[in-house]
């Protein structure tokens, strides 16, 4: 295979990877999102007011959002735009992303959404592509920011 297809192939994993994280996540189908991550990743959703970046286990995030996807009704990831660079056993990936949350309530504002960027840092292990750091860049949040307690 040519540097130029191997290159190709890498980027069509890459994006599968992605994709599958997020179908995972709406799917809530934990298994598949572990597989998605290496045992530690860099996350970084301090753009959302969530602290610092930090060195978390896969299990750590799964958990995380296990509990706090629970309460909703439907989750829906939309993911595009999608810039891949690959350097050997290394990659960078970035999309557009919007997350959708659903939960009906009593002040029928059921829905929450957010808009931005992701940038990812990927990983080539036992030829499968893993994401090492995960960094969400907010650009905005619209419709109800308190679906939980509304």
């Amino acid at each position: 295979m040519t540097n130029e297809l191997a290159t190709i192939v890498d980027q069509t994993k890459i994006i599968e990877t992605i994709n599958r994280l997020f179908v995972g996540t709406d799917d809530r189908d934990w298994t598949l999102v572990r597989s998605c991550l290496t045992p530690r990743v860099l996350f970084d959703m301090s753009s959302l007011g969530a602290g610092e970046p930090k060195h978390l286990s896969a299990d750590d995030i799964v958990a995380a959002w296990d509990t706090g996807l629970k309460p909703l009704k439907a989750i829906h990831h939309q993911a595009g735009n999608y810039l891949v660079e690959v350097n050997g056993t290394k990659a960078e990936a970035f999309c557009y992303g919007i997350a959708s949350h659903y939960l009906p309530n009593k002040s029928n504002r059921n829905t929450r959404t957010f808009v931005g960027s992701y940038e990812f840092e990927l990983l080539k292990e036992s030829g499968h592509w893993r994401i090492a750091t995960f960094k969400f860049n907010l650009k905005y949040i619209d419709g109800n920011p308190d679906l939980e307690s509304s």
